[in-house]
């Protein structure tokens, strides 16, 4: 039905990635996109190379179809590139952090493909010129962490430009199939999207989590330095809750008045863990607190997400109604 530069190097039958979500895209989320046509991710964020060994593994039993792991720069090791190479991972993605020359040499001569999320042109141009395969281009409107110079209806023909053949995805504010039709007119080879798969039955966030990203609008998130004693001043859009609103306009203050504070426990790797006030460890199913001070990363686009549904509905009812937008748009053409 789509054939772009990314359909074609990995077989999908249709331009859908679903976000590599930290703690949210695990390997039931992954399968099932891939299975459905598109190509999914897993999330390797903070775990270790042994459980991203095991997340691997654990996809590979639920789907034949090639999949991604997203990295997170700052916690990358040698032993994190090995897992994908022994594996024999279709994809690595890198995300906030570029790779280091000697990283992407590596994993290219092991057959792999890498792709770099950026959110700004001179990113753009830095993973260009480290020979990254495809790039991701976050607008600010995206949720998670952020640092966008502008929207991705801005941001993405201006890298489109810069990059006439370097394949592209457009993140941020996709979806349904009208958001999926528009990214593919401006010249996306594909998409990528966070939110959307979110509020999916497989996604591994809190119940009360998906609530939120499907009852909130457009206009109840916001970008915020307050998460992450962790990894701390890092900007992320979340939805604002109880816990986000009372920082709007004083985030130094209230992390500060955060301090000694918990909010809730979580289970990472087997062990039951105390999250503080300003956790950036999103509430997955696992998660014991109050789900009005937690971190709720999602895009604006939540506003236009009104049910949760099984992954693959999702890939397949945004692949119908991409297709039918673009056949409406092709008939006023002809009119």
């Amino acid at each position: 039905m789509f054939s772009t530069s990314i359909t074609r190097a990995f077989g999908l039958t249709t331009p859908i990635v679903n976000a590599g979500m930290a703690m949210i895209a695990r390997p039931a989320l992954a399968a099932a996109v891939s299975e459905a046509g598109g190509l999914g991710t897993i999330g390797s964020d903070i775990n270790p190379p042994d459980v991203l060994r095991d997340l691997v593994r654990q996809t590979k039993t639920l789907t034949k179809r090639p999949f991604g792991v997203d990295l997170i720069g700052d916690f990358l090791t040698d032993d994190h590139i090995s897992v994908l190479i022994e594996e024999q991972v279709a994809l690595a993605i890198f995300f906030w952090t570029l790779p280091t020359p000697e990283l992407v040499q590596r994993l290219k001569q092991a057959g792999i493909k890498v792709w770099m999320q950026v959110g700004r042109v001179a990113e753009a141009e830095q993973a260009a010129a480290l020979g990254a395969d495809a790039l991701i281009i976050q607008g600010a409107e995206a949720g998670g962490h952020n640092r966008a110079e502008a929207s991705t209806m801005t941001l993405f023909p201006r890298i489109r430009r810069r990059f006439p053949r370097l394949p592209l995805l457009a993140a941020g504010g996709i979806v349904d199939g009208t958001t999926m039709a528009a990214a593919l007119v401006l010249g996306a080879d594909a998409v990528w999207c966070g939110s959307r798969f979110l509020a999916s039955t497989e996604a591994e966030a809190h119940a009360s989590y998906k609530d939120r990203v499907v009852s909130a609008d457009v206009g109840d998130t916001a970008i915020l330095s307050i998460y992450g004693p962790e990894w701390p001043g890092q900007a992320m859009r979340a939805i604002v809750n109880d816990g986000a609103r009372v920082a709007l306009g004083r985030e130094a203050e209230a992390i500060k008045d955060a301090e000694g504070q918990v909010i809730g426990s979580t289970i990472l790797n087997g062990q039951t863990i105390p999250l503080p006030r300003y956790s950036a460890i999103l509430p997955t199913r696992d998660f014991d607190g109050d789900i009005e001070q937690a971190c709720l990363t999602a895009g604006q686009s939540v506003g236009n997400i009104d049910e949760i549904l099984p992954a693959g509905e999702i890939v397949r009812r945004m692949t119908r109604e991409a297709k039918a937008a673009l056949d409406r748009l092709a008939a006023r053409e002809e009119a």
